[in-house]
């Protein structure tokens, strides 16, 4: 069993959900080495998410951020923790309800998504800056 771990930078993204598996797979080479393993990817944040989703059309990514914002509403009356503005608690929220990390099959050197699956970055706040994410590579 060989394991890997990397941590990646990713660049400022603006608010919204992105596409980032072509970095995660550029940011871990060792990859294509690996015949049957998991790639578990986890964001060191909590105000950004991680999930997996459709690839092809970028209107997915454009609703999910619709329908995130109507269930989780900026401003609601019943927020206490609203000294970092008004994007932050419901980025809070968005990041529980989607998760800080994916777990991801490998398999002969690739990882094995369906072919209309990449890997999201949900950018819940509207300066997030730089998120970090770990990249833990597992397999033979």
């Amino acid at each position: 069993m060989t394991f890997f771990q990397r941590e990646l930078s990713l660049k400022p993204y603006p608010r919204g959900f992105h596409l980032i598996t072509h970095e995660v797979e550029t940011a871990i080479p060792e990859l294509k080495n690996i015949k049957v393993g998991t790639l578990q990817v986890f964001i060191k944040h909590t105000s950004a998410s991680l999930t997996i989703n459709e690839n092809a059309d970028p209107t997915v990514r454009s609703d999910f951020e619709s329908h995130f914002n109507k269930f989780t509403p900026e401003n609601a009356p019943y927020y206490k923790h609203d000294y970092e503005g008004s994007d932050d608690m419901p980025a809070h929220l968005k990041s529980s309800l989607l998760g800080c990390s994916v777990q991801i099959p490998v398999t002969n050197g690739k990882l094995n998504l369906g072919i209309w699956q990449g890997i999201y970055l949900g950018e819940h706040r509207n300066h997030g800056g730089s998120r970090n994410l770990v990249l833990t590579l597992i397999g033979n």
